[in-house]
């Protein structure tokens, strides 16, 4: 099964979203709550995966995320025991709409309260990141593991646009990190931290969706996800604040530094 998860997004992509970067009429494009972008290539993406991954697993709440915003109840199915798939059909829409920067495909499955595997896949470059919880994660079919790096000094996103200006204010302050600008693409920096393009990413929104598929992944490769009062990361926390970093020491570093002084 997790297999034919790969291939219906690398399908889905090929008939439905590939065609449409940075190709849309402006009647294709609309704005929803929080001033989000969303298209009918997430709609009709968002459709195919649904019809797809619940063929796979009949019984299955699929929870996408424009299903959401029409349903804000399917959220509780990921609070249930049963098993639920997480989907967003692109991520990093205001990319993929102006056919510049990232955008990624994220699926993942939830069952008793635990994501049990994950996929992210960046079409453009025909590349998949998969995760197994328990059973480490995986680019393209190979293993990989969190990459190498000096100690020093961090090198991380901070998405100015939804973290508030005191915390970014905290880590220019904190003289240990260098802040990049986010990519407006959730999914895409998880596999960066992974490969060693950055060492952390600072997220304040925790939508399931954007977050389940590159937590699970970063975790399995041998990182850490966490909100920055020490808490894991789970589709119902309330608390704002994700840190993801390379490894644990510095997601302790990074956290003491963004905190709020005692």
């Amino acid at each position: 099964m997790y297999e034919r998860v790969g291939e219906l997004l690398r399908e889905t992509a090929a008939r439905i979203v590939l065609p449409g970067y940075g190709r849309l009429e402006p009647a294709d494009v609309r704005s929803k709550a929080g001033g989000d972008l969303v298209t009918t290539v997430d709609d009709r993406a968002e459709a195919a995966l649904t019809v797809g991954l619940a063929a796979l697993l009949p019984g299955a709440t699929v929870v996408g995320e424009e299903a959401v915003a029409a349903r804000p109840a399917l959220l509780r199915a990921l609070a249930a025991p049963g098993p639920a798939w997480v989907v967003d059909p692109v991520d990093g829409t205001a990319n993929y709409v102006a056919g510049s920067g990232p955008f990624l495909m994220l699926v993942a499955l939830r069952r008793g309260g635990v994501t049990e595997a994950s996929w992210l896949y960046d079409p453009r470059a025909d590349e998949l990141w998969h995760a197994v919880h328990g059973g480490g994660a995986y680019r393209n079919g190979r293993a990989v593991a969190v990459a190498a790096r000096p100690a020093a000094p961090d090198r991380g996103a901070v998405s100015a646009r939804s973290v508030p200006e005191r915390v970014i204010a905290r880590a220019r302050r904190a003289g240990s990190a260098e802040l990049l600008p986010g990519l407006r693409c959730a999914g895409r920096e998880y596999p960066d931290i992974v490969t060693g393009v950055q060492d952390f990413a600072l997220f304040w929104r925790t939508k399931p969706w954007d977050h389940l598929p590159g937590a699970l992944l970063l975790a399995e490769a041998g990182g850490a996800v966490a909100h920055l009062n020490g808490e894991p990361y789970t589709p119902t926390t309330r608390y704002r604040g994700l840190l993801a970093a390379a490894s644990r020491a510095g997601w302790d570093r990074l956290a003491a530094a963004l905190r709020p002084p005692s």
